[in-house]
């Protein structure tokens, strides 16, 4: 693979739309997004808004207990409420299989999926019985009749618990630290986070019991695997089971596995024969949906004096939950080989650990692993500048991987496909005036306020494997696109009408785009891991590659039409670009000929797109912060940003996601963090309790990019949904920490709320009096 190159790439950020109805709008044009329309006039569809005939209704009796044994439950005084259909327990129920754990380390063993408790409890809010219902009040107060008694235990500890195990090592380790000059380390406690997203989990299963078919619609990320793993748990084949997940209002992660709840109202629509349908309140989401982070990372770095990194020691330890989600690795093991991120430091050892805990499972949310090894790293660098005596950013381009070494191998056995961190640096520095934001921060500081500036350098992994692309033809001459990705909020549809148009050269209102339902789409991995623009992206564009070639040999055969001819707005042209054929004439031919006709459709291509490796974005964050000392509060004053997504495909999407990665970014460093007290039991079951931000808690921020394109697929693309959950708490922190460092400060955890920051004052004003 050759050297890239990386450029300047302004990201555009004004909507627009097309001129003209008939232009075709491909790859880099930014288009407003196509879904809009529909769910601002209220046309949205989610799982809470489909109600079959005849549906019932199910509530969940979950644990008040963090951890137990079951001794008795009692469910016939629920059983005898008005319009109760019935009340399951373990008992009643029979679950032949498991849920899938993906295997992503060299030790996990997962403990049993458990749809209702039988002998244990394991959490707070772990569901023990289910009761259906005519109405969802008359479940809820059924709910209220059960009796579960549960003698209580000591929360989950102990090396039994460690169920999850990992490590990297490479080059000498022990001589790069017996060299240094100097040997820096932090330990890290991130805060446990909810996902949050505005739609809560929801399930609606009806089974049919003619053909013995299974129909459910859950608020998803993963319709495929979900159906696989139905198919396993419910001892029925994949081919009976369509899972559709319809509009879907965010996920961020915390939808991308099957619940025992969804596999609770698949059970019960076939044991009852009648359709059943579960919708979490905000409240059981907090106690029951998968949350993230939650890590206590460690790690020393082996300075030389002139501030080469020469080695790297860390220690990731992952809480778990008391279940494990498909994806329960996935955050612990990104963190480990992504370190030590975009430096060049040959030595590492590396070593992860995961142990089951007595709160709800912990799983991906949006960055999995990758916030954790930024902000391990980035700590680190300033650590290292601090004892070194230079400046943030000259320690950190001292060891930057170069622009002319990509494709990189790291020491934890990555490949970084291309990249340009130098390039990242010097235009952040530009835009944020860098040197005279340190000079400013100097003066203001000597007239006694309290102002910091901090760095941070991030990568990010971008998923890997394969995912699925349909293009065919309909017979009015509309394309139908179909990927086995799906969609939470992101302009999925817009981006991938606009990589087929871009093929095709067709406007977007020809493009009918499907995604989200296993009967109309191809199988594939679904929307995670900021991977379905680079690969499910791909697919398309390949199956539309091979799409167009079909047509082209039928508009040569319909006319004077040369047989690689490249397609003009709407249809085929002849040698002097006159139109020929267009693509309702294209339809009508390959109908007539039944040239690749499945149902209603012709010239079916599919393409199952392998991509040949990972893609890598990167960034670079400058944040400068000023703090209230009477009173702790912080204020971002300047946030610049450069990030390298790779090809674009549409720059107002991309910058949406950066937007809303930032404001979660935000979130994290400033104020989320879920509690559970030493008993297991949660402090933080509300908003009223879990602090998210406010549009007037998102600072401006100043966006561009750079672009390498990725030689590893076949867009040339990279993730961008979770670049600000990345960067910007690391950018924060360090920003926060310089700030309270002439008052003795050297490290906080976040969230860095303003009681945090202000004690903190106290305590360096305190140690600083004493002193003197």
């Amino acid at each position: 693979m050759g050297k890239v190159q990386g450029r300047v790439l302004n990201v555009e950020t004004k909507s627009k739309d097309r001129p003209m109805a008939s232009e075709p709008v491909g790859v880099g044009y930014p288009l407003r997004r196509r879904e809009d329309g529909r769910l601002l006039r209220g046309a949205g569809r989610y799982v809470d808004d489909i109600s079959p005939n005849d549906c019932l209704h199910l509530q969940f009796v979950r644990s008040v207990h963090a951890c137990g044994a079951i001794t008795a439950v009692e469910v016939e005084a629920a059983r005898v409420c008005p319009d109760v259909v019935a009340v399951f327990t373990h008992r009643e129920i029979a679950i032949a299989g498991q849920a899938g754990v993906n295997p992503l380390v060299t030790d996990i063993r997962p403990p049993p999926f458990t749809v209702l408790a039988d002998r244990m409890v394991g959490a707070v809010g772990q569901p023990i019985a289910a009761v259906v219902a005519r109405t969802v009040s008359a479940a809820r107060d059924a709910c209220e009749r059960v009796e579960v008694a549960v003698e209580a235990l000591p929360p989950l500890s102990g090396p039994d618990t460690h169920v999850l195990a990992d490590r990297w090592v490479s080059g000498r380790i022990d001589q790069a630290f017996a060299e240094a000059a100097h040997v820096v380390s932090v330990t890290i406690e991130h805060s446990r986070l909810a996902p949050l997203p505005l739609e809560p989990r929801a399930a609606l299963a009806e089974w049919n019991d003619a053909d013995g078919t299974l129909v459910i619609w859950l608020s998803i990320q993963a319709p495929h695997r979900a159906r696989s793993d139905l198919a396993n748990m419910l001892d029925l084949p994949e081919s009976s089971i369509r899972v559709i997940a319809p509009d879907v209002g965010g996920a961020f992660g915390g939808k991308s596995s099957i619940y025992p709840e969804d596999v609770m109202v698949a059970w019960a629509a076939r044991a009852l024969r009648r359709p059943v349908k579960w919708c979490a309140v905000r409240g059981e989401d907090f106690q029951a949906a998968t949350q993230g982070r939650g890590g206590r990372t460690t790690g020393e770095l082996a300075v030389s004096a002139d501030g080469r990194a020469l080695g790297l020691r860390a220690w990731l330890e992952f809480p778990l939950g008391h279940w494990l989600p498909y994806s329960a690795a996935a955050p612990g093991r990104n963190a480990g080989r992504i370190l030590p991120g975009p430096y060049r430091i040959d030595a590492v050892s590396i070593d992860l650990s995961g142990r089951l805990t007595s709160t709800a499972a912990v799983g991906i949310y949006r960055g999995a692993g990758r916030p954790e090894a930024c902000m391990l790293m980035e700590r680190l660098m300033d650590r290292a500048a601090a004892v070194t005596g230079l400046d943030p950013v000259v320690i950190r381009v001292r060891n930057l991987i170069e622009p002319e070494s990509f494709p990189y191998p790291t020491p934890t056995g990555e490949i970084f496909d291309s990249g340009n961190f130098q390039m990242l640096v010097d235009k952040s520095c530009e835009l944020a005036d860098y040197k005279e934001l340190r000079r400013d921060r100097d003066r203001r500081r000597r007239r006694q306020e309290v102002v910091g500036v901090g760095v941070a350098i991030y990568v990010e992994p971008c998923g890997s494997g394969w995912e699925s692309g349909r293009v065919s033809l309909a017979s009015d001459g509309k394309v139908i696109v179909a990927s086995g990705s799906s969609s939470q909020g992101q302009g999925r549809e817009t981006a991938y009408a606009q990589i087929v148009c871009d093929v095709l050269q067709i406007a977007p209102e020809q493009v009918v785009v499907l995604h989200g339902d296993t009967a109309e789409t191809p199988v594939g991995i679904g929307a995670l891991a900021s991977r379905s623009t680079a690969i499910g992206g791909s697919a398309l564009k390949v199956a539309a590659t091979g799409f167009l070639d079909k047509a082209r040999e039928v508009a040569h055969t319909l006319s004077p039409v040369p047989i690689d001819s490249r397609p003009i707005a709407g249809g085929f042209a002849d040698g002097g670009g006159e139109l020929r054929v267009t693509w309702s004439m294209v339809a009508l031919h390959a109908f007539s000929h039944n040239i690749d006709v499945v149902g209603s459709q012709a010239l079916v291509t599919t393409e199952t797109y392998h991509a040949p490796g990972e893609a890598w974005s990167s960034g670079c964050c400058i944040a400068s912060v000023s703090v209230v000392p009477d009173s702790g509060e912080l204020k971002i004053e300047k946030l610049v940003w450069v990030d390298d997504a790779g090809v674009i495909v549409n720059p107002m999407l991309v910058r949406g996601q950066l937007l809303g990665g930032m404001a979660q970014g935000i979130g994290e460093a400033l104020m989320e963090k879920m509690v559970y007290d030493q008993d297991g039991q949660l402090l933080t079951g509300s908003l009223m309790d879990y602090a998210i931000p406010r549009a007037t808690d998102v600072p401006p921020v100043v966006i561009d990019k750079i672009e390498t394109v990725s030689s590893v697929n076949a867009l040339g693309a990279k993730g961008v949904g979770e670049a600000g959950c990345i960067g910007i708490p690391a950018a924060v922190v360090n920003a926060v920490v310089d700030a309270l460092s002439v008052h003795g400060i050297n490290h906080l955890d976040m969230p860095l709320t303003s009681e945090k920051i202000w004690r903190a004052l106290q305590s360096g004003r305190h140690l600083a009096e004493m002193a003197s």
